[in-house]
């Protein structure tokens, strides 16, 4: 009971409060408290829905995440075939490099496209910056590991007898592709796709980089209105509409996630890896598409914002931008250096990581649970839910949830918002669902019968635990330390409404930086995002060591 207590109170406390005490403000006039029931209307939802904007805000926002999802698993498949089906040298570190980008701050993308696509850029001649193509481009950069872990673990563990009876009956292997593989693959397929347009949908920084004035989302919107306009009631109403988008997605895709775990139990965990060859039309086919996706779409971007910030406007090279990451800069506006930054940054993720391992685990360790009824079978599944609402909810929303609530949370004389936790429990919020993805799955692979005989052999709750499901969820745990620093590290939409000037984080002097005017402040703000993208690398690298042959959500 406790471990379903905890993690529902501290949700409740930072994240559900805030999010419905700003939503609550679409249903009453300003000034008006939201939990004031009798002054509730629902005027302001017709005022922000007979907005022409709003709807152009609306179609924009699932125009982009559809591409987006599309492009993702168009490229995705192929690689997952090829990382995840094939053998070859070096295929770890492949996977590690894969990886990388889903876990890269926002603001680093928005930077490394905007520095490849702009003026002056290798690809400045096609006009692509601040355009859809660039925000679609982006979204894939992210989603496209999403998409080759989740297909891939799937298609790792696929029986590969039905597709080698269906060659062995004369099937070509377009025929054997078409009609046994892709249809085993189409639960795993599904779950990749509702993750990725969740992730498209709710896409800030890199959309806020990107889009400029033209291209908005209901991400950015939301932000505009509360930070520019301090119009809590339109981006409350915003902020509704985004979570009857996200709990559609979030159906679907538990749905999808459901049918692919039934799908993983009755075929066994019996492996088809083989060595490419490349006398096999379908292994150059996923080579070539991986190799083009790996050096092109996810190396090129990244590789370029290294050499961007090594020169000066008119193209010398010089060393400059990286040591004026240890001043602030006269004219930058900072009060704190890059370096300063990134060490708030390292202190505030690892008290968000060590925040978020600890109740993502306890929600994972519930969830997980096999329970004999009906009822408490629906009960799990809801809470599990509940507790993947941070993954699609606005960071926005849950930023400015807080300044709006946690003055005097409870009637406490206390105001959190001067507290240098606030920072770290914002990024555990929005680090939570990604922890429970990666534990649950080890968790729900337990078979139930070791805890019975252990429970049975006069072992405790606790021991059972620690004996029975701790060895085996080791690895998964360290797993997830990772993401949840690399995620927290990079968190941006919730930490620019949070962090005070004489803390900021790296991400937050990256977007100030950009925002300011002048060449040398342009390339000081490379520099830190090449410093914040080897930082979040390297953990990604060495945590990926940690998954071995076990396949998580991410």
């Amino acid at each position: 009971m406790a471990a379903a207590v905890v993690p529902l109170g501290f949700l409740a406390l930072f994240f559900l409060w805030p999010v419905a005490s700003l939503v609550g403000r679409g249903f009453v006039p300003d000034g008006v408290a939201p939990w004031n029931l009798s002054a509730w209307d629902l005027s302001g939802f017709g005022e922000v829905l007979a907005r022409p904007r709003t709807w152009r805000i609306v179609r924009l926002t699932v125009a982009l995440a559809t591409v987006g999802t599309v492009g993702s698993i168009l490229l995705g498949v192929p690689g997952a075939y090829l990382l995840y089906r094939c053998r070859f040298p070096l295929r770890g570190l492949v996977r590690g490099l894969v990886t990388v980008p889903f876990v890269l701050p926002t603001v680093v993308v928005g930077v490394a496209f905007r520095s490849l696509l702009a003026e002056g850029g290798p690809l400045g001649g096609l006009g692509l910056d601040g355009s859809f193509v660039a925000i679609v481009a982006a979204l894939v950069f992210f989603n496209y590991a999403v998409v080759v872990r989740t297909v891939g673990g799937f298609w790792a563990q696929l029986d590969p007898r039905p597709e080698e009876a269906a060659a062995a009956l004369g099937a070509s292997p377009w025929r054997v592709l078409r009609t046994v593989t892709l249809p085993a693959l189409a639960p795993a397929v599904a779950s990749a796709a509702a993750l990725v347009f969740l992730f498209c949908a709710t896409a800030f920084g890199t959309v806020l980089i990107l889009g400029g004035n033209q291209f908005g989302t209901i991400e950015t919107e939301i932000y505009l209105r509360t930070t520019q306009f301090l119009d809590l009631r339109s981006a409350a109403v915003l902020s509704v509409l985004q979570l009857v988008l996200v709990a559609v997605v979030l159906w679907v895709s538990g749905r999808a996630r459901s049918s692919r775990e039934r799908a993983l139990a009755l075929t066994g965990a019996r492996r088809g890896e083989r060595p490419v060859r490349l006398s096999r039309p379908a292994d150059v086919a996923a080579v070539a598409t991986t190799a083009l996706v790996v050096v092109g779409l996810l190396g090129w971007p990244m590789a370029h914002l290294v050499v961007r910030s090594l020169q000066t406007a008119d193209g010398a090279w010089t060393a400059q931008h990286y040591v004026n990451l240890g001043t602030p800069g006269a004219r930058s506006g900072l009060t704190v250096t890059v370096w300063e930054a990134a060490a708030t940054s390292l202190r505030t993720a690892l008290a968000a990581a060590a925040l978020a391992v600890v109740v993502g685990g306890m929600i994972a360790f519930v969830v997980s649970r096999r329970p004999r009824s009906g009822t408490g079978r629906r009960a799990l599944r809801l809470l599990d839910a509940v507790f993947m609402l941070p993954l699609g909810v606005s960071a926005v929303t849950v930023g400015f949830g807080f300044l709006i609530t946690l003055d005097r949370p409870l009637g406490l004389d206390l105001d959190l918002r001067t507290s240098g936790l606030l920072v770290p429990v914002a990024q555990a919020v929005v680090a939570i669902p990604i922890v429970v993805r990666t534990v649950l799955p080890v968790l729900r692979a337990v078979d139930p019968r070791l805890r019975e005989a252990a429970a049975v052999l006069g072992g405790s709750p606790w021991r059972v635990l620690r004996t029975v499901d701790g060895p085996l969820m080791a690895r998964a745990v360290g797993l997830a330390v990772g993401f949840a620093f690399a995620v927290s590290l990079g968190e941006f939409g919730a930490t620019s409404f949070l962090t005070r000037p004489d803390s900021a984080t790296l991400p937050v002097v990256i977007f100030r930086l950009i925002g300011r005017p002048g060449a040398e402040n342009y390339g000081t703000a490379l520099a830190a995002a090449v410093v914040l993208a080897v930082l979040t690398a390297s953990i990604m690298l060495l945590t990926e060591r940690l998954r071995g042959d076990r396949h998580g959500e991410f």
